[in-house]
């Protein structure tokens, strides 16, 4: 049933994963937590005149943790992901990334898809947290369900959204420690002006994400090709960190994009040391 606000705004409670993919191909925004569309109007933007609301759908709500993997569905909040993966080994910089974020009015109703799939938001904690654990999503299309690496989904985001609705996310256990680092400005309020996410494998292999420097967080893949084979230590992770940075900081009024560039060795070197410590930041 549809409940309307105003002549113009159509609410759609969907009660299953199908009804919110065809409320989605017809045009209808998602509303999951709504921390970020409801600030809409004071970016300068309208709401959007359809909206399907994803509350109803239980599975989207869900942490099923597996031998392998641990599956999180795309509603579930910060706060209940910090809760439900507190302690697992190789979660710790995903754990702190769930519950540094924002605020604890925001964590409590923020979601894991709402922060993936807000394109304008480059500042989102979650997505290089996950993407230093090589996540994969799940997204939900009128032709069935595709799984796909989060690095591919970020890539093409704005084009598989039109269509899509990402339903979980799915992490791997392979990694033994890991941990996430953000610098936040006073003056900038909840926002980080950059972020370092690790992962250590069994192997000593090392994955390392930035976020909240350039438009759409990625891999470092320069500095990862650097460390292979090394025994790291925070010392030289920053070293190598300051000979491979190819990135282009985006201006910001939270911060300049030189300066989100030039304290990625510094926060490099933390991470690597809150992997040596086994804490997560």
């Amino acid at each position: 049933m549809d409940m309307r606000d105003g002549p113009e705004r159509v609410f759609l409670p969907a009660a299953t994963v199908a009804e919110a993919v065809a409320a989605r191909g017809g045009g209808a925004a998602v509303l999951a937590g709504g921390t970020w569309m409801m600030r809409d109007p004071r970016r300068g933007l309208a709401l959007p005149e359809r909206i399907v609301a994803l509350s109803r759908i239980a599975e989207l709500q869900k942490v099923d943790m597996l031998d392998d993997r641990v599956s999180i569905g795309a509603s579930v909040t910060h706060a209940g992901l910090a809760k439900a993966i507190s302690g697992l080994e190789g979660f710790e910089g995903l754990a702190a990334a769930a519950t540094g974020a924002a605020n604890p009015a925001i964590r409590r109703v923020a979601t894991v898809g709402g922060n993936l799939c807000s394109t304008a938001f480059a500042a989102a904690d979650l997505v290089p947290a996950l993407l230093a654990l090589d996540a994969e999503v799940e997204l939900a299309l009128p032709d069935g369900p595709r799984i796909l690496p989060l690095s591919d989904f970020l890539r093409e985001r704005a084009a598989l959204l039109n269509r899509a609705l990402l339903t979980r996310v799915i992490v791997g256990r392979d990694a033994v420690a890991s941990a996430h680092i953000r610098l936040p400005l006073r003056k900038a309020g909840d926002y980080p002006v950059a972020i370092v996410s690790v992962a250590r494998a069994a192997d000593g292999a090392c994955r390392i994400a930035v976020g909240s420097v350039e438009p759409v967080a990625r891999r470092w893949t320069a500095l990862e090709a650097a460390l292979a084979g090394q025994a790291v230590t925070p010392e030289l992770a920053q070293s190598l960190a300051e000979k491979t940075n190819d990135f282009n900081g985006s201006d910001g009024i939270e911060a300049e994009g030189w300066y989100r560039r030039e304290v990625l060795p510094a926060l490099v070197r933390r991470a690597f040391a809150a992997l040596a410590r086994g804490n997560a930041a």
